[in-house]
């Protein structure tokens, strides 16, 4: 059964949701644990509570969220569930606390004014950032029940021209300004392309200035200027300097346990504590 588009208050609980289950999890709270406690906090006009309830079935069953999720393909969208799935993958280098991120942030633009193209870049973005895989990550973007039939057949398109192709050009030949530009180079004020438009004069503006540069620039002049959704980034962890005295202390047990596995290995080597003498005679090692 195909996605289709809530209401706000369902989003606003989705954001709550991914929001409190990563926190959460950071806490060890246990999965079935948050699940149920969740259930119970969530605004039960929605339908997320009942959602829950299959979720936590399933994760009693098989372990993961995914396989619940799959069972609520006409709540949850195909890209929630994708990106749910490559974070349970064992073979994806993408942990579950920045999924929940990723959901939280989309769950919270749903829940204002979201525009295709917007929800499309971040979509777009999400997948570069996170090399969740271009075919599978754009056909779950494509399913999306918020882009028209024309965006949706644009999206799988590209997916085969990433690559060969400018990103930023991709958006700017599909953008209202590109209109404009012909219409000013042609000289014929009422040229229109034989293809669909899809982003508009600002979105098309941005794309022509970010041409021939990383694609990373041209997402973060479009969260500046038009306030697009902005992806999650992972924090880098910070070095954290040790105490003195524990940096000492760790010092000395490391000695000791070199010393000890030296002994386990046949003997110690007293050798490399001598001290050796100033008329250059090495002190006899140990009788044997």
């Amino acid at each position: 059964m195909s996605a289709e588009l809530l209401e706000r208050e369902e989003y606003v609980e989705q954001a709550y949701f991914f929001r409190a289950y990563r926190e959460r999890l950071e806490d060890s709270v246990p999965s079935q644990e948050i699940l149920s406690q969740l259930r119970e906090e969530l605004l039960s006009s929605t339908r997320l509570p009942v959602a829950l309830e299959v979720l936590e079935g399933e994760l009693l069953l098989r372990g993961q969220l995914v396989d619940g999720m799959q069972h609520l393909g006409h709540y949850f969208t195909p890209f929630q569930i994708f990106v749910i799935g490559q974070s349970e993958d064992e073979r994806a280098k993408f942990d579950q606390y920045t999924a929940l991120r990723v959901l939280e942030q989309e769950a919270v633009y749903r829940s204002e004014n979201p525009t295709p193209q917007g929800l499309f870049i971040y979509h777009f973005e999400a997948i570069s950032r996170n090399h969740l895989g271009y075919d599978r990550g754009l056909e779950a973007v494509a399913a999306d029940p918020i882009y028209n039939e024309e965006f949706r057949e644009w999206i799988l398109r590209i997916r085969a021209e990433l690559g060969a192709i400018d990103f930023a050009d991709m958006i700017y030949v599909r953008s209202e300004q590109m209109v404009v530009d012909q219409r000013r180079q042609r000289g014929v004020d009422d040229w229109e392309p034989d293809y669909p438009v899809l982003f508009g004069i600002r979105e098309g503006r941005i794309a022509r200035a970010n041409r021939g540069k990383d694609p990373l620039y041209m997402f973060a002049a479009l969260q500046r200027q038009l306030h697009f959704p902005q992806v999650p980034r992972l924090r880098k962890a910070r070095d954290v300097e040790l105490d003195p005295v524990l940096e000492r202390r760790l010092l000395t047990i490391e000695k000791r346990l070199q010393l000890a596995e030296s002994e386990l290995k046949g003997g110690i080597d007293l050798s490399e504590f001598y001290v050796e003498p100033d008329d250059g005679v090495v002190p006899p090692g140990p009788a044997s």
